[in-house]
């Protein structure tokens, strides 16, 4: 049995809307519109579409971290000797993945 879908916009309600997919400061969003609705939209960012520069055209990039705040890399620490001495010191932490800026400034501070 065939079922059909029709997807409604999220503004009005009418029926026969896409979704509509766009990034803005960092965050993803995805919205369905009509046809009027989604020309409604691109006819008020279009002014600053022409204005901005692209940046990859790739897709949407991720969201940064830590605005404003400058990022530490791990790359020069051994995170086996990380997580070694966290659990030496009682310190849970995942056998694999990203270990917590506070568990890295607590074994900075302690080597």
């Amino acid at each position: 049995m065939a079922k059909t879908v029709v997807m409604t916009d999220d503004i009005d309600g009418s029926a026969n809307a896409e979704t509509v997919t766009f990034s803005f400061d960092g965050a993803n969003y995805e919205i369905d519109l009509s046809k009027k609705n989604r020309t409604a939209l691109e006819k008020a960012v279009r002014p600053f579409l022409d204005a901005a520069r692209r940046t990859s055209g790739r897709g949407p990039r991720a969201a940064s971290t830590g605005r404003g705040r400058p990022r530490r890399s791990n790359s020069s620490v051994d995170l086996a000797s990380v997580r070694a001495w966290a659990a030496e010191n009682g310190i849970q932490v995942s056998s694999r993945g990203r270990i917590s800026a506070a568990v890295m400034e607590q074994y900075r501070s302690a080597n």
